[in-house]
C-alpha cells in the first residue's frame, strides 16, 4: 500500500464577491493528509471550515491553489469529470443527513452505488451487508422518516462508505445526535479509518470528536493556526490567539487572555474578593 499522502493541498484560497463585498473565506492553505488518518478541523463559525471541506470534495471550485487527491488535481479537473471522480473517491456525511425521503433505507444506500456504476443484485447485496453490519437489518425497507436520528446517521455512514472511498468528508456529523448516538458515530468513523485505511476529514464544533482524531487543526479567518499557540478564555472557554485577544490580565501569577472585555470583567467579578481593589486582583492589559 502506498505511503504517499492521499491528499496534498497547496496555496488553496477561495474568495467570494468583489470590492466592498469581497470575502476571503480560505487563504493560502497548505495541508497533507495521510492514508487512514482522521483529521478534525475546528474553528469559530464563519472561519472557512465548510468552504474548505466543499473545495476538498470537489463541490466548490477554488479561486487559486492545488488540491491533489490520490494523484489527481481536482482543482483543474474538467467539470464533466468531477461527478464520476467524486462518486469513486469521496464519501460525504452531512449534518442534516441529506437522505432521500422518497426512498426506503436500503435504497438510499443503493443510490450511491448506482452513481458509481454498481447496479442490481450487486448493489442490493452491498447495501444490505453494510446496513446489517451497522445494526439496521430490521430497518432495510423502512421509510426514512420512520427511523430515528441515530439510525439516519448510520444510514448516512453506510451510504458514504458504500463505494469504499479513499476519503470521507464529514460536516458536523454529530451535531443532531444525543451523547449516545454521537459516541456511536465516533466509534464507527474511527473503525472505518483504521480497518479500511480510509482518510476521514471532519469539520465540527463538537469537542468530543477530539477523542478519535489523529490530528486537530484550528481554522480561523481562513487560515490554519497552531493549537499549541492558542489559549482558552477562562470564562467562556473559547480558544483564541493571544496576539488578537482584546483583553488580558495578570492574576495569581498567570497571564490570562479573554475573547472580550465582558469576559474579563466577569472573571474579575468572580475572582476579586469583596472590598479588595480591582487592581490587586491582577494587572489589566
Amino acid at each position: 500500500m502506498s505511503t504517499a499522502p492521499l491528499v496534498r493541498i497547496r496555496g488553496l484560497s477561495k474568495v467570494f464577491g468583489e470590492a466592498d463585498t469581497r470575502v476571503e473565506a480560505v487563504r493560502e492553505v497548505d495541508l497533507e493528509l495521510a492514508r487512514g488518518e482522521i483529521v478534525l478541523v475546528m474553528g469559530p463559525s464563519g472561519s472557512g471550515k465548510t468552504t474548505l471541506l466543499s473545495m476538498l470534495g470537489g463541490l466548490l471550485r477554488p479561486s487559486s491553489g492545488e488540491i491533489w487527491v490520490d494523484g489527481t488535481d481536482i482543482a483543474t479537473l474538467p467539470e464533466s469529470q468531477l461527478p464520476p471522480f467524486r462518486a469513486r473517491t469521496f464519501g460525504f456525511i452531512f449534518q442534516d443527513f441529506n437522505l432521500l425521503a422518497a426512498l426506503p433505507v436500503r435504497e438510499n444506500v443503493e443510490v450511491a452505488l448506482n452513481l458509481a456504476g454498481t447496479y442490481g443484485a450487486e448493489a442490493r447485496a452491498r447495501a444490505q451487508e453494510l446496513l446489517t453490519a451497522l445494526g439496521l437489518e430490521e430497518r432495510l425497507d423502512f421509510p426514512i422518516e420512520k427511523v430515528s436520528g441515530g439510525e439516519k446517521q448510520r444510514v448516512a455512514i453506510a451510504r458514504a462508505i458504500a463505494n469504499r472511498p479513499a476519503l470521507i468528508l464529514a460536516d458536523e456529523p454529530t451535531a443532531n445526535l444525543d451523547s449516545h448516538h454521537g459516541a456511536e458515530t465516533m466509534r464507527l468513523l474511527r473503525g472505518l479509518a483504521k480497518d479500511e485505511h480510509t482518510t476521514v476529514v471532519i469539520v465540527s464544533h463538537d469537542e468530543r470528536l477530539r477523542e478519535i482524531a489523529d490530528r486537530v487543526l484550528w481554522l480561523e479567518d481562513g487560515r490554519f493556526r497552531s493549537l499549541q499557540a492558542l489559549v482558552r478564555d477562562p470564562v467562556c472557554g473559547m480558544l483564541l490567539d493571544p496576539e488578537d485577544s482584546p483583553a488580558s490580565i495578570e492574576h495569581s501569577g498567570q497571564h490570562l487572555y479573554f475573547c472580550a472585555r465582558g469576559c474579563r470583567d466577569e472573571y474579575l467579578r468572580l475572582n476579586t474578593p469583596i472590598g479588595r481593589p480591582e487592581s490587586a486582583a491582577g494587572q489589566e492589559a
